[in-house]
């Protein structure tokens, strides 16, 4: 699924967000150098030490950002999310990014739509510099149900069920959601992701998907 050797990053408005939507991904493939870098909560005292945590049981590194992320969520100027993602990232070419997909993965969340738009502009004007550009691929059929893998989705990947389980334990044990909470519940047991390698495609993709 995934090369045999590389780089990749992962670029996620929250923590957990990384876990909920590729932890899967992420742990099937420990062969890849993986970073991941969370645009919100670098200040928050109980989600930031707990990312880091994660980070630690994903063997992966990372960085986290302080973008507004109040409950009005306003939205922000596009220019601040890109200037913040660039700030986050060493200077290097990854074989490999994944992010959030224009329209979030449920209805609905400003920062997620936020991310995806800046990471996918970043690297098609060259600014982030990746072979690949994946999109995590989800929907609620607006709100009627739990997120769930988008049928059309380019990769459809069912957890192992070792990886499914080891997935839930970050949620539940190390972020500390409940076991009924939406988070815990909402935890794909089959991952989904949008592929790019042409710019152009992901571009004119971009800009029929986005609702920001």
């Amino acid at each position: 699924m995934l090369p045999s050797e590389g780089s990749a990053v992962v670029i996620v408005a929250h923590p957990d967000d990384e876990t909920l939507w590729a932890g899967g991904i992420i742990l099937a493939n420990p062969q890849l150098e993986w970073y991941i870098v969370s645009l919100c909560r670098k200040e928050d005292p109980d989600r930031a030490p707990k990312f880091y945590k994660v980070l630690q049981e994903l063997d992966a590194t990372g960085a986290m950002a302080n973008l507004d992320d109040g409950p009005e969520q306003f939205p922000l100027p596009i220019k601040e999310v890109r200037d913040t993602i660039q700030n986050l990232l060493p200077e290097e070419h990854f074989d490999l990014i994944l992010t959030h997909h224009p329209k979030g993965e449920y209805t609905r969340h400003r920062r997620h739509e936020e991310t995806a738009q800046a990471v996918i502009n970043c690297w098609c004007h060259g600014s982030i510099q990746a072979t690949n550009l994946w999109t995590f691929a989800y929907e609620d059929g607006h709100k009627k149900y739990y997120p769930q893998a988008m049928e059309n989705a380019d990769i459809l990947f069912a957890l192992p069920e070792k990886i499914r389980e080891k997935k839930y334990q970050l949620i539940t044990d190390i972020y500390g959601f409940d076991k009924n909470s939406w988070e815990a519940k909402v935890t794909p047991p089959v991952e989904a992701f949008c592929t790019f390698t042409d710019k152009g495609k992901a571009l004119d993709w971009l800009q029929k998907n986005s609702i920001i």
